[in-house]
């Protein structure tokens, strides 16, 4: 579908997260994997969606003067927030079971926003999705933990794994926005984009 329109441009997505890249080749777009170093660190005083929209333009400013006229550079950022702060990737094992163990049985909420940026314009959308989470047993944490080793995910899950299956209750938004990208929203901002 967006193959057609996007014949004379290039589009960069700018992570190298799979489950994005993933997504993007689902979306049957051509597109070049451009990566930078980013110290993802974001002023204290930001919450919950806010982070992400600040970390997304600050990947995306990494960019700045590069991009030629028919470049569309993609970047995006998720968090997961629950009490009032930030969940990002565990450290280590015993950190993981900590934000299940505080995820369990409660609802948290996933906010991604994903900015859009050429050399001449940059737009931004944002995305955020519920989930609520059953109560979790010590031994289905370390079991998870073990079997799956969710270390690269924010929040220590990913909802496409046994975890989702088995300890979702309910989710409340878009589903592909709590594995990191709402291509729903991405697929209507591309289709709808306005060279």
């Amino acid at each position: 579908m967006l193959r057609e329109k996007f014949k004379n441009h290039k589009i960069i997505l700018a992570s190298g997260s799979p489950r994005r890249q993933q997504f993007f080749k689902d979306l049957d777009l051509d597109f070049e994997i451009r990566l930078k170093e980013i110290d993802e660190i974001y002023p204290e005083h930001l919450q919950a969606q806010e982070i992400p929209i600040y970390l997304a333009e600050l990947k995306s400013a990494a960019f700045e003067g590069e991009l030629h006229q028919n470049e569309i550079l993609i970047t995006s950022d998720t968090i997961v927030w629950h009490n009032d702060q930030a969940l990002g990737k565990p450290t280590d094992f015993d950190d993981a079971a900590k934000m299940l163990q505080s995820l369990s049985g409660k609802t948290h909420t996933v906010y991604t926003a994903v900015c859009f940026k050429t050399s001449l314009k940059s737009e931004l959308i944002t995305a955020q999705t519920q989930v609520k989470m059953h109560e979790l047993s010590g031994e289905e944490i370390i079991y998870y933990l073990k079997k799956y080793q969710p270390f690269d995910k924010a929040g220590s899950y990913g909802i496409q794994d046994w975890i989702g299956q088995v300890g979702v209750a309910s989710i409340n938004g878009t589903y592909t926005n709590v594995m990191g990208l709402p291509v729903d929203l991405v697929y209507q901002q591309l289709k709808n984009w306005i060279f």
